[in-house]
């Protein structure tokens, strides 16, 4: 909610229809999605599994033979499934999405979509640049004034008889024909044009060259360690990468933490109302530890070890959990 409220200023700033903004918001779901999986999957087990001590059901169960493990399979299984699907997520459609939205939201913000001219009125494109234009034909513009005044030291005031709205790699130009330019600087300087081509550049200074590591595909991105990029580039790759490949594996530690200790702690025949603040706690903790963890890793052999150590924890907690 917090990602799609920070999108609302598309609305107010640059006057975004709304089905344009929709679409900016269904990109970011499988992003959502992908970060709240391992908190859905354990929320689902802590309740099913909560309710069924609760109910006496898994006194019941034992009571019958069942093992704790035969008890924990069915949330192991949906855990598995989970993780299949979330591994899938993170590897191409997470990619794929976020380099669409980020597309998108750089034309909505500095390409022709948002861009729409009232006619005889002043336009603020950027904090000091305004343009007025008499007539408005799409993209073409009639009669046009345009007040340059982001550099202070040297302010331009530009008219012209017609203008064209172009859209670049770069942003937003103006090319405008017949007309005349006025620069304000320690003389002032006229002088008259036949045709002009100004880059309005008003994207942002970082534009499209950041290196968004979210969006970019799976195999480019384990490419890229081999091309021996910067060492926050490094580090930056490293850290998705085992976000990619490592969070669906706490599908399955989540689950399999929140059954042992639920059952565990019910077959103590005592009171278990603290096993699921307990379990709570302990996923907190672990996703913490993960989190920490996969953010500051900056080799391939600190890689290794934070793989390591997550299949040595789950191997740990699924022998607590088999034991009779």
């Amino acid at each position: 909610m917090v990602q799609i409220m920070s999108m609302m200023k598309f609305l107010l700033n640059y006057g975004i229809e709304l089905t344009s903004f929709l679409g900016l918001t269904v990109l970011m779901v499988p992003f959502i999605i992908s970060i709240i999986v391992p908190f859905v999957t354990f929320i689902a087990v802590i309740f099913v599994y909560n309710k069924l001590i609760s109910d006496n059901e898994i006194t019941v169960m034992v009571a019958s033979g069942l093992s704790p493990k035969q008890i924990a399979r069915p949330a192991l299984i949906v855990a598995t499934i989970l993780a299949a699907l979330h591994l899938c997520l993170n590897l191409w459609v997470v990619p794929s999405t976020q380099a669409k939205f980020y597309s998108t939201q750089w034309n909505l913000r500095y390409g022709l979509a948002h861009m729409k001219l009232q006619e005889a009125a002043f336009t603020q494109l950027a904090d000091g640049l305004v343009v007025y234009v008499d007539k408005v034909s799409g993209h073409d513009l009639s009669q046009v004034m345009l007040s340059d005044m982001r550099d202070e030291n040297s302010p331009i005031t530009i008219f012209a008889e017609k203008g064209k709205l172009i859209s670049t790699t770069r942003g937003l130009s103006i090319v405008m024909t017949n007309g005349s330019l006025q620069t304000n600087g320690n003389t002032m300087t006229t002088g008259t044009f036949d045709s002009f081509d100004m880059d309005l550049n008003v994207a942002d200074k970082e534009g499209d060259s950041v290196f968004k590591v979210r969006r970019i595909p799976t195999n480019t991105l384990i490419k890229t360690i081999l091309d021996s990029p910067s060492e926050k580039q490094h580090k930056m790759v490293l850290a998705e990468l085992s976000t990619r490949f490592l969070a669906p594996l706490m599908n399955i530690i989540l689950a399999a933490l929140c059954t042992v200790i639920l059952l565990r702690t019910s077959l103590l025949r005592r009171r278990t109302s603290i096993a699921p603040a307990l379990a709570v706690a302990a996923m907190a903790v672990t996703m913490s530890l993960f989190m920490s963890a996969s953010n500051i890793i900056g080799s391939l052999t600190a890689f290794g070890l934070l793989t390591l150590t997550l299949f040595i924890a789950l191997g740990g907690i699924l022998f607590i959990l088999f034991k009779k």
